[in-house]
Order: structure tokens, then C-alpha cells, then sequence
């Protein structure tokens, strides 16, 4: 990955839905080098995928929290349960292994306080292997979805 792969990246980061051509532009390369590297790019892994960014607000999604989890044992079997269970629940939108303890962190959205109670007591405490939940609110998000620094 040199320095034209990394504006295309940034540039990507700043605007998914950009033309090839406009991309081309901003980044100082012809239309067929950049649409190369571009799908270069995409087959090596390095672009996972487009999505848009949606205000979690606009669509009634109001209240978020950060859990962490601890595991009663942290064997390579519970670990592995753990994680594939955690895909299944759908309003945590971000989950983390971390180095000590807790074991995780998770960054869970729903409607209100109550939905998150009912997740928190339904969903998330019958995961496979945990201990322990504890969990804070979030009042404010100061940075969300940053661009990687490249």
C-alpha cells in the first residue's frame, strides 16, 4: 500500500457513495489506474464494504450503553460461545474482547431505558459463560464513526 492507496482510502472514508471519476480526480490518477486500485483494494480485504451512516436518533433508536462482560472462565471454548451468541442479539452494534478484566465490552443501542432493560435482562445475561454485566450510559457521543487516521 503506497501513499495514492491511502488518499483513496481517505477519500473513500469521507465519501462511499464518490463516482470513480471524481475519485480519480481527487486523488491526482487517470480513470483506469484508480478503478484498478480501487478493486485492488477491495479483493485484498482492505475495503470490507459500503454502508451509510445512519443517526441512530432518526430512526427511534435513542438510548445507548456500553457493557462490559465478564466470563466465568475464559477457556478458548467459553470465549468461542460467548462470541458466537453475542452476533445473534441485534442492538449490540459493537462488541470488543478486551486484554484483563472485563473479558468485553459491548456497545448496545435500543429505544428507550426500558428496551434496554428488557435486553439486559433477557439477552444479555443469559449469554453462554457470563459472570458478570455491568454497564454505564452513554449521555453523549463526542466522536462516532471517525476516519481511520491515514
Amino acid at each position: 500500500m503506497d501513499a495514492i492507496d491511502r488518499k483513496i482510502l481517505a477519500e473513500l472514508q469521507q465519501d462511499g457513495r464518490i463516482s470513480v471519476t471524481d475519485l480519480a480526480q481527487k486523488v491526482g490518477l487517470s480513470l483506469s489506474p484508480c478503478h484498478r486500485r480501487l478493486r485492488a483494494l477491495e479483493a485484498g480485504g482492505v475495503i470490507t464494504g459500503y454502508a451509510p451512516k445512519i443517526d441512530a436518533a432518526a430512526v427511534g433508536l435513542q438510548f445507548s450503553a456500553i457493557v462490559f462482560v465478564s466470563l466465568r472462565d475464559t477457556s478458548g471454548e467459553s470465549v468461542q460461545a460467548f462470541e458466537e451468541a453475542v452476533l445473534g442479539v441485534q442492538a449490540v452494534i459493537r462488541a470488543e474482547r478486551l486484554f484483563g478484566d472485563p473479558d468485553f465490552m459491548l456497545h448496545v443501542v435500543t429505544r428507550d431505558l426500558g428496551a434496554f432493560q428488557l435486553l439486559y435482562d433477557r439477552e444479555l445475561s443469559r449469554l453462554p459463560g457470563v459472570l458478570r454485566l455491568s454497564s454505564t450510559l452513554v449521555m453523549k457521543s463526542i466522536i462516532a464513526d471517525r476516519p481511520l487516521p491515514l
